[in-house]
């Protein structure tokens, strides 16, 4: 609660993660939502169900025009999200933005997201669900202060998504525990047998991520449409192993599973924040635009993380190993060579006993 005079909110886009920035921004005492933009009728109908109030429109351009806003939410599907916000940047008087995960369809376009707000200084969260959930920000703490040792591996099994739309936010958690460490490379292997295709992306049936950071600490990813998961009670299970122990937790649980010398399999519990996951990250943004600061770590966090899908994508496609930055230049991948085939003694390579 505020007592701050509440800052004027729109929002591009009402499917699911724009819902959560209008119910969010509703219940918030720092906003009121003057205006939804979605393309869809029956969506927009929603909305108004909510509150009468709301001023509906079927495209962003007009919304800007007619609904000038402190603070826009972009909540469309990735592709648009650089258009979208090249727009919104050009309303007068604009103080900050929502952007959603992920940040663009590219790691470049999410650059020039980053960029072109940072270059306004103006401030923005990218609503990572983890960052705004009391376990997951604990589990981090614990894990930068060294309470299992220097950490190793992370371990990700999830069920029902895929890379991009839900492994993002699961990336995103690892960078977070690694404190940013640059991530030096990823392998990836991705089956698309059943085509199939969530919130307006193509997506794997099946895939396995492994990356690894420049100090040696992998994460290693499985995704995928039915991933036989070690417990059926949740969507994605995280095992954190360090040095000295580890950590187990489901996403989004209010509690994780500790063993450390000093803890044998304790379950540890949280108290969970009392707002939404969209709540606490639109009023973080409004304490930024309150008191001039500016926190770019989960929007820096984030774009790492689209790094990490685009890499991973990528050495699907082209069954090999991707370096990061990502759009640097990559190893040559000969196209006559098939591991696990006779070697003809012809043909060059090199001998693998003489490394």
């Amino acid at each position: 609660m505020s007592d701050r005079r509440p800052l004027t909110a729109a929002v591009i886009g009402a499917g699911a993660g724009g819902t959560l920035s209008i119910d969010a921004l509703i219940a918030s005492d720092d906003f009121t939502l003057v205006a939804v933009a979605d393309m869809s009728e029956a969506a927009l109908e929603r909305v108004r169900a909510k509150d009468a109030a709301i001023r509906t429109y079927t495209s962003a351009e007009e919304m800007f025009a007619s609904s000038p806003s402190d603070v826009v939410c972009v909540s469309t599907y990735a592709p648009t999200h650089l258009p979208l916000t090249r727009a919104a940047l050009s309303i007068p008087g604009l103080k900050g933005l929502l952007v959603e995960k992920p940040l663009g369809d590219t790691t470049a376009a999410g650059r020039e997201i980053l960029g072109l707000i940072k270059d306004a200084d103006l401030p923005v969260v990218v609503p990572h669900g983890l960052m705004a959930q009391a376990a997951a920000l604990e589990i981090v703490e614990r894990v930068r202060r060294g309470d299992i040792g220097p950490l190793r591996v992370v371990e990700i099994e999830c069920t029902s998504w895929d890379i991009i739309n839900a492994g993002i936010h699961w990336l995103q958690f690892f960078v977070s525990l690694t404190g940013g460490e640059p991530v030096e490379f990823v392998l990836a292997a991705a089956d698309a047998s059943t085509k199939t295709f969530r919130d307006g992306m193509q997506v794997e049936t099946d895939a396995i991520t492994l990356a690894r950071t420049e100090s040696g600490v992998r994460v290693l990813m499985h995704t995928g449409d039915f991933v036989p998961m070690s417990r059926n009670d949740t969507v994605a299970l995280f095992r954190i192993v360090g040095d000295n122990g580890f950590i187990e937790f489901g996403a989004y649980e209010p509690y994780y599973t500790l063993v450390t010398p000093g803890h044998d399999r304790v379950r540890i519990d949280v108290t969970p924040f009392e707002v939404s996951g969209h709540q606490r990250h639109l009023e973080h943004l409004a304490a930024q635009i309150a008191d001039g600061r500016r926190d770019y770590s989960i929007p820096d966090s984030s774009l790492q993380a689209l790094e990490i899908v685009e890499a991973a994508y990528r050495s699907a496609r082209e069954h090999g190993t991707v370096t990061l930055p990502v759009d640097d230049a990559q190893p040559d991948r000969p196209d006559d060579w098939n591991p696990g085939a006779p070697y003809s003694g012809t043909g060059g390579g090199r001998n693998g006993r003489e490394l």
